[in-house]
């Protein structure tokens, strides 16, 4: 046996000629997969100008000097990639996610372990899915829920100047459709879409006066005579009478009756 079983060290042979060759070998072996740590697990091809001794996981679909070495640890050493294959229950820190994995025979498996303050000055969070540049913390899930700890709760959309947006963006199958927030200015904007790419602006809120802003002639719900809904239920509310004597009409009710806006008379 020419190798050591687990971590495949080259052992020295009995009266082997420049013996320093394979200790030295061992030496870089061990310098490194102990204490396992890579920069990334991401890659599929070497990085540009890599440092000595800098570590990765090889990704899927490998390719130039990494071809065929998914799932290996990449070493740069003394010029060139040195390439380990790993055995199950080997254990390796990936540095730029903070997160410690194992290796289980087929795959790469992350540990759900328990470290204190490990979300602090995390560059990406990932929550059931895989967080990007764009969406630095994404996450996949039936509901989200957010809730106070002793008082009240204030969701907070901080933009970094007046001509930025700061919104809520609502999809339909990762193309938007609807979107309320400061959107390029300080006013409140609600926005609806049909395609994604272009928008209706339905209302907006002035931030300097508070007025509401429609964009389009406000619809009012239409009622014949015979089915007024019951003016009991509130006053101040708009309705659109189309079969009302005398021809169409706007009404209001008074909490008693509807009115006729243009002579406040009863609708019978």
């Amino acid at each position: 046996m020419s190798d050591t079983p687990n971590l495949k060290l080259p052992y020295i042979e009995a009266a082997q000629a420049q013996k320093h060759v394979t200790h030295n070998e061992a030496l870089r072996t061990l310098d490194a997969i102990v204490q396992l740590g890579v920069l990334d697990r991401d890659l599929a091809s070497p990085p540009a100008s890599p440092a000595d001794g800098d570590r990765y996981l090889v990704a899927t679909g490998a390719s130039g000097d990494w071809s065929g070495k998914e799932n290996q640890i990449a070493v740069w050493q003394d010029g060139d990639w040195t390439f380990l294959e790993p055995c199950p229950g080997w254990l390796c820190w990936v540095i730029d996610e903070y997160v410690l994995t194992v290796w289980n025979g087929t795959v790469w498996q992350d540990v759900d372990v328990a470290i204190p303050d490990a979300l602090q000055n995390r560059t990406m969070v990932g929550v059931n899915t895989s967080a990007d540049t764009t969406n630095r913390l994404s996450v996949r899930s039936d509901a989200v829920l957010f809730s106070h700890d002793g008082s009240g709760i204030q969701a907070k959309l901080n933009k970094n100047s007046v001509s930025d947006t700061a919104s809520f963006l609502f999809q339909t199958n990762w193309s938007g459709r609807a979107e309320m927030g400061l959107a390029g200015d300080d006013d409140f904007h609600f926005k609806v879409s049909a395609d994604g790419s272009s928008w209706n602006t339905v209302f907006v809120l002035g931030s300097a006066d508070g007025v509401a802003r429609f964009a389009q002639p406000l619809e009012l719900k239409q009622y014949s005579k015979s089915s007024l809904p019951p003016a009991s239920a509130g006053s101040a509310r708009l309705i659109y009478v189309y079969d009302a004597t005398g021809g169409p009409v706007v009404a209001y009710s008074d909490g008693g009756s509807w009115r006729r806006m243009r002579d406040d008379s009863v609708i019978n």
